[in-house]
């Protein structure tokens, strides 16, 4: 189902004789640059009736018209799938993903995803790019995602994210003891060995996490973890790479080192845990819309409480 958008406005004299294309950003600053441009070239977006080049300039008092259909972004199809709504306005929608729940459709996943199920909860999201999916999380970490729901919202958190101004924390159980806080500088590209994993390459994105010990167990530890860069499997790769990988990661967690009489109920939770044991537990953003500062934060899902309650209970029986 398409959209259509019609806008009209009459340029202010203080935007007299500068390009059309600049021009467009400052009244219609719901749209991206690069999308009003291509209006621009494909006539949707006319100066007094007329089809202009994006370097054109205009005069005071000239009048922008702006008759568009937005179409589909993709051909995914809308599902009915339960979503945990934490919070949801015009222009945002915040959910508390579970563990197993595919973000984005790809060829071995065409359904039961986030975005089938935001396309049924707001239809409106077909003509969003990448229905409103500016960040993802991986199918088996858990916890907080931010939806757009509108071209200026998306606008928006994409440059929140590039400028790094999004805040995103994380908990995660590791291996290994922990003795304080850190953080991890190392740049992340694509495994040279292995294109289907990422690793600590020189030439690789800058990527920067931080952590600070929650709690330390005989042989593991419970992280929290801030994000300054959002690169693809960013916090496994960095804390496999300072040798502490997250329980449960099949990808970069290892083999646990299970501490010398360690209780049967503590192997059989560490060794049968069924993801990687990562949560992203806080987000906070700036509105699109008032420019407020927003944030939100979720709890351990029960497979993570279970988790740490076993290690606090096998620590404090002493192993």
């Amino acid at each position: 189902m398409s959209r259509q958008i019609q806008e009209t406005f009459i340029v202010p004299d203080h935007l007299a004789l500068q390009r059309i294309d600049i021009v467009a950003v400052e009244l219609l600053p719901d749209y991206s640059r690069s999308r009003l441009q291509s209006w621009i070239k494909s006539g949707d977006l006319k100066v007094n009736g007329l089809a202009v080049k994006p370097k054109d300039k205009v005069m005071a008092r000239d009048e922008i018209t702006l008759d568009v259909e937005l179409e589909p972004e993709g051909d995914w199809v809308a599902e009915d799938i339960a979503l945990d709504i934490v919070y949801e306005d015009k222009h945002l929608l915040v959910i508390n993903k579970p563990a197993d729940l595919v973000v984005h459709p790809a060829p071995g996943h065409r359904g039961g995803t986030v975005v089938n199920a935001v396309l049924h909860h707001c239809p409106e999201l077909e003509s969003i790019p990448r229905a409103g999916v500016v960040h993802r999380l991986d199918k088996d970490t858990s916890g907080l995602m931010v939806i757009a729901k509108s071209l200026l919202a998306h606008q928006s958190l994409v440059d929140q994210l590039q400028t790094r101004s999004m805040g995103r924390e994380y908990e995660a159980v590791v291996k290994g003891e922990l003795t304080g806080g850190g953080m991890v500088n190392e740049p992340i590209a694509r495994n040279p060995q292995n294109r289907q994993k990422m690793a600590v390459v020189s030439n690789g994105k800058k990527a920067i996490t931080h952590y600070r010990v929650l709690h330390r167990f005989i042989g593991f530890t419970h992280l929290r973890l801030k994000l300054e860069t959002g690169r693809t499997h960013q916090i496994r790769v960095h804390l496999a790479h300072i040798n502490h990988g997250i329980v449960g990661d099949p990808s970069y967690g290892g083999r646990p080192r299970l501490p010398k009489g360690m209780s049967e109920e503590a192997i059989h939770k560490v060794q049968s845990f069924p993801r990687q044991a990562l949560h992203a537990k806080a987000l906070a953003l700036m509105h699109p819309e008032t420019g407020e500062k927003m944030s939100w934060e979720v709890p351990l899902p029960e497979d993570m409480l279970e988790l740490v309650e076993c290690l606090k209970a096998a620590q404090q029986e002493g192993l």
